[in-house]
C-alpha cells in the first residue's frame, strides 16, 4: 500500500506491504496495525484508492480484489488538482 500526503503522515510511512485477498481486508489489517493513531483511520474514512492504476470509485471495498504483488494508492483529498 503507498500512502499519499495525509495519509503518509497519519500512516507514519510512505508504503507498507499487504496480504489480502480483498481491498477491504487490506484496509482492515491497515487500520488494526495503526490504531495507535486514530487520525488514521479518520483519513481513510476519506481516501480514494486506485488498485493497480484503476479507480475504486464507489465500487463496495469487499469486492475489489488484489492481486498478488500488486498496489494500492491511498489518496486523500486534495486541492489544485
Amino acid at each position: 500500500m503507498r500512502y499519499w500526503a495525509a495519509a503518509k503522515a497519519a500512516a507514519g510511512t510512505a508504503e507498507e506491504p499487504y496480504a489480502a485477498v480483498t481491498l477491504a481486508e487490506a484496509l482492515d489489517a491497515a487500520r488494526a496495525a495503526h490504531t495507535g493513531n486514530p487520525e488514521f483511520a479518520r483519513v481513510l474514512l476519506r481516501c480514494s484508492f486506485l488498485v493497480d492504476g484503476a479507480p475504486v470509485g464507489t465500487r463496495d471495498h469487499a469486492t475489489v480484489p488484489l492481486s498478488q504483488g500488486g498496489t494500492v494508492e491511498v489518496l486523500p483529498p486534495f486541492a489544485g488538482g
